[in-house]
């Protein structure tokens, strides 16, 4: 019998990031520069990011050294614990075993420290004083004010105004941590003045808040801009996950047959799959499935075309060939704020066009009846961003018991749900439109 916990040594913790692009079929395509369309080199990346953060966004090297100093902080809260879902698996009476990585122990409750720090750190070396960034329902505003404050820079969170309002106690987390927060748009960029001129009561996206952030970082000297999913080296970061997954099962004696981890930029679900994934694109696992989970309000990858577009809503970013409902696109205020993104990984959206992976899409009701089932269970309650992979796991467990398969599913629970009471108590008041 699996033991319900399945715990890691400090030792290990991985030395190493794994960078899956020399692992892909075919080669990823390269970003534009939105003016001549050709392929971009560092020096455009240079007035927002650290030469650092460029390296690992642009590196072909399998692995990618964690310095000491990084790997000594994750040591507050990882290895993260595996569990095995029994409550549940006996609540659906499912043969298929269950088992979920809990990425709530950190101390901001989320993955998002696990890139914060290390983007934080970079920047630290390379003589930055001051950290701009953007934050949806607050996980990664909280991680990066977090890591700032733990390396010693100062840091600038552009917080989507639903988000804003919706999620209090996130925004003083942030404070906490000594962040400034401002509600997006904002009157303090062009981009915000634009969007507020446009609609004074705009709900915001993250879209726009990438836009202020970046505006921030470029117009200043002692200022870069971070990013807390989509891009390359957010992706290689979250790999400490799926790494330590891997060894984790090992000691379940088990392997996943279906992997999954909700969808809004990619960085949690690439975090525990491309370790995974590596098994089945050198053929040894062919039959392993990975499954990006997105809200049905906001679904980039089953609802958007791939295609080259902006990051932002601004169109200060280069282009990126991704799926994506378009730059413009605002989408409506559900509670899981950080999949509300008009766009997906470009890694992610270059192994979903390759049939390495799948996605699907739910609704806001759909997802919270599991997250209900979910909590009272397990009695961890989710974070609205994890409660669609856990419906989604909960509906791959249901088709294993109509088809009496003892499958085994893995998927990420990316963070915990104690500032996010707000959306529990609108589903079970009544107000949520479930339908979203």
């Amino acid at each position: 019998m699996t033991d319900t916990k399945i715990t890691l040594p400090e030792s290990d913790i991985p030395t190493h990031y794994y960078n899956i692009q020399p692992d892909l079929p075919t080669p990823l395509a390269p970003p534009l520069h939105p003016g001549t369309k050709e392929p971009i080199g560092p020096e455009m990346l240079a007035p927002i990011f650290p030469m650092g953060v460029i390296k690992h966004e642009v590196t072909q090297e399998p692995m990618v050294e964690i310095p000491d100093q990084v790997r000594d902080i994750y040591r507050l809260y990882r290895p993260s614990p595996v569990f095995r879902a029994k409550a549940l698996e006996e609540l659906l009476d499912t043969p298929a075993r269950i088992y979920y990585k809990s990425e709530c122990g950190s101390p901001v409750g989320s993955h998002k420290l696990n890139t914060a720090l290390m983007q934080a750190y970079i920047n630290k070396q390379e003589g930055v004083k001051r950290i701009a960034t953007e934050t949806g329902a607050g996980q990664w505003g909280s991680a990066m004010a977090c890591a700032c404050k733990l390396m010693g820079l100062e840091c600038m969170v552009y917080m989507v105004r639903v988000s804003y309002d919706q999620k209090p106690y996130r925004r003083i987390m942030m404070k906490t941590y000594g962040a400034d927060v401002v509600a997006s748009p904002s009157n303090l960029t062009e981009a915000g003045r634009a969007a507020l001129a446009e609609n004074p009561d705009s709900p915001g996206s993250l879209g726009l808040a990438i836009s202020e952030a970046v505006e921030d970082a470029v117009k200043r000297d002692d200022t870069k801009y971070a990013l807390g999913s989509v891009l390359n080296h957010v992706l290689l970061h979250q790999t400490i996950i799926g790494q330590e997954a891997i060894k984790q099962m090992e000691l379940a004696g088990d392997y996943p047959d279906i992997l999954i981890g909700c969808h809004g930029g990619g960085s949690n679900f690439a975090g525990l799959a491309f370790p995974f994934l590596k098994d089945k694109l050198k053929g040894n696992r062919k039959n392993l499935r990975a499954i990006a989970v997105e809200p049905k309000s906001c679904p980039s990858l089953t609802g958007g075309v791939r295609e080259y577009d902006f990051g932002d809503v601004a169109g200060n970013t280069p282009l990126m060939l991704m799926h994506t409902l378009g730059h413009k696109f605002i989408p409506p205020p559900v509670h899981a704020g950080g999949l509300r993104y008009h766009g997906s990984a470009p890694l992610v959206s270059h192994l979903l066009a390759a049939n390495v992976i799948e996605a699907e899409a739910y609704t806001q009701g759909e997802v919270f009846a599991s997250a209900m089932k979910f909590a009272q269970c397990e009695g961890t309650i989710p974070a609205p961003e994890s409660t669609h992979a856990i419906h989604s796991a909960i509906v791959h467990a249901l088709k294993a018991r109509e088809a009496g398969e003892k499958k085994v599913i893995l998927f990420n629970l990316s963070g915990h749900g104690h500032f996010d009471l707000g959306a529990y108590d609108s589903y079970l008041s009544g107000t949520m439109d479930l339908n979203s």
